[in-house]
């Protein structure tokens, strides 16, 4: 794993705090996607919403350090295009010279924070559309989780589409990652991977704002991946696929990833933990099999 000079970077947030605007400003830009058609997109946004276990980790992701060091190594394997993260992660990444010549995705909504009574008010705490454009990244993300009986879902849903519209405006692409979630018995929030669950929120996410020609969906493979195919004849907006938890079962993951990338919207993968703290440890593993994928 490569070692993070913490200092360093803490020297240059409290000297010289003008060091992130001038490393982004020099930063590498390339296009989103490349001659292949395909993106492989390393996600680190998941710590600004509290959201920091692993499998039975419940703190796996909190040491910042051996964070970067993970997503360095990530960054820094062949076939991997970017990274999505929340500004404090991007900025140290900046100040770490790892983003020269990759896609860099901004965190918009981390306001739903994990385990909380307000989970569903996924307010727009993060990156702002005109942070990305200020910035030079390349593009946004947002979660958007629709609770039918909830009425804020409204609310939601109303700020999704005003940030679309914002960053269709900038001709930046935003990447809407789209559930239909619903509580359990115990309070707790659950996202629905049942194929009708999943159609209704591709087919929601899909008709949000003004225009959806910068619109990308980020989806996760069904419950059963036999029917991602109808799932996704939804839309014809170009789609990624996401990791969420895998667990143990790495194998069984790339499977069903594989089977989905092959349809005909679907052009690529963005992964986060199951990547970054893959079981048996090894980062440069996980990433160069999942790359291998696409």
């Amino acid at each position: 794993m490569p070692a993070i000079d913490v200092p360093e970077l803490v020297r240059l947030r409290t000297h010289h705090p003008e060091a992130v605007a001038e490393a982004a400003a020099r930063r590498t830009r390339r296009p989103l996607l490349k001659d292949t058609g395909r993106l492989m997109i390393v996600a680190a946004d998941h710590p600004a919403r509290g959201a920091l276990g692993v499998g039975d980790r419940k703190l796996a992701m909190a040491n910042r350090a051996d964070l970067l060091g993970r997503l360095c190594l990530a960054l820094g394997r062949p076939g991997v295009d970017g990274v999505l993260a929340t500004a404090d992660i991007l900025d140290d990444l900046l100040l770490l010279g790892a983003l020269d010549g990759k896609v860099v995705m901004g965190s918009m909504n981390r306001g739903g924070l994990q385990g909380a009574r307000f989970e569903l008010d996924d307010r727009f705490t993060g990156h702002r559309p005109e942070d990305i454009q200020r910035l030079g990244f390349d593009a946004g993300k947002l979660l958007l989780r629709i609770d039918y009986d909830d009425p804020g879902s409204l609310t939601t849903l109303e700020s999704a589409a005003r940030a679309i519209d914002e960053m269709a405006a900038r001709r930046l692409p935003v990447f809407v990652e789209p559930f239909i979630s619903r509580r359990d018995p115990d309070g707790r929030l659950r996202n629905d991977l049942s194929a009708e669950a999943v159609t209704r929120s591709i087919a929601i996410a899909s008709g949000l704002g003004g225009s959806s020609a910068y619109t990308w969906l980020k989806v996760p493979v069904t419950e059963n991946p036999g029917d991602m195919d109808r799932v996704m004849a939804t839309s014809t907006l170009p789609a990624v696929l996401l990791g969420g938890e895998v667990g143990d079962d790495q194998d069984g993951a790339y499977e069903k990833w594989h089977a989905a990338l092959q349809l005909p919207t679907v052009r690529g993968l963005v992964v986060g933990r199951s990547l970054l703290y893959p079981a048996d440890g090894d980062v440069a593993a996980a990433v160069d099999t999942a790359v291998g994928l696409l």
